[in-house]
């Protein structure tokens, strides 16, 4: 792998390692929490959910393959201006703010204010921009990739902006009651 993709992958292994432990503490801090987290988020709803989710998961795997072993960073260009360097700060983006996410829910659910539920419209928005960046980039690339692992970047970055920036940004505030 490339010095590059190195730095990708530690920017993906501490800040990943936060999102977790994010999850870990809630969960472990607020038994039964889970079920809190969906709110007003029910039946159909919650199932499409879970679909998008699972697919999200799978979309991360996608693109992450693809970003560390098939392509080669010195030789990419995103919109013939970026660097490789562009899919760290879209990491950041997505990762940090998904880290926080969790402990601004809980903080909120105990104590509601307008602040906290401000708080957590950011970060989501923030992923879901940050997700829809990593679609565009991985569209805007170049050269060009042909290959199948290409196409199950493109579709996997497409499940996650799905359920980032319009589930998770749009759908769960909406229907999310304290």
């Amino acid at each position: 792998m490339h010095v590059q993709q190195w730095i990708l992958l530690a920017i993906m292994a501490v800040c990943g390692a936060a999102v977790i432990g994010s999850y870990i503490h809630g969960f472990s801090t607020h038994p039964g929490g889970a079920e809190a987290l969906w709110g007003g988020v029910t039946g159909g709803m919650r199932i499409l959910n879970y679909v998008l989710m699972l697919l999200a998961v799978f979309g991360f795997f996608a693109f992450s393959y693809w970003l560390f072993f098939s392509i080669n960073p010195d030789n990419v260009q995103i919109a013939d201006r970026f660097g490789y360097w562009l899919f760290f700060i879209i990491f950041l983006v997505i990762l940090i703010p998904s880290a926080l996410w969790m402990p601004l829910t809980f903080s909120y659910m105990s104590n509601p204010s307008t602040g906290l539920w401000i708080g957590i419209r950011i970060v989501l928005a923030l992923v879901g921009i940050g997700s829809l960046a990593l679609l565009w980039a991985i569209l805007a690339i170049s050269p060009r990739e042909t290959g199948i692992a290409y196409w199950f970047a493109v579709g996997g970055a497409a499940a996650f902006s799905v359920q980032t920036a319009v589930m998770d940004t749009f759908i769960w505030p909406a229907l999310f009651t304290a």
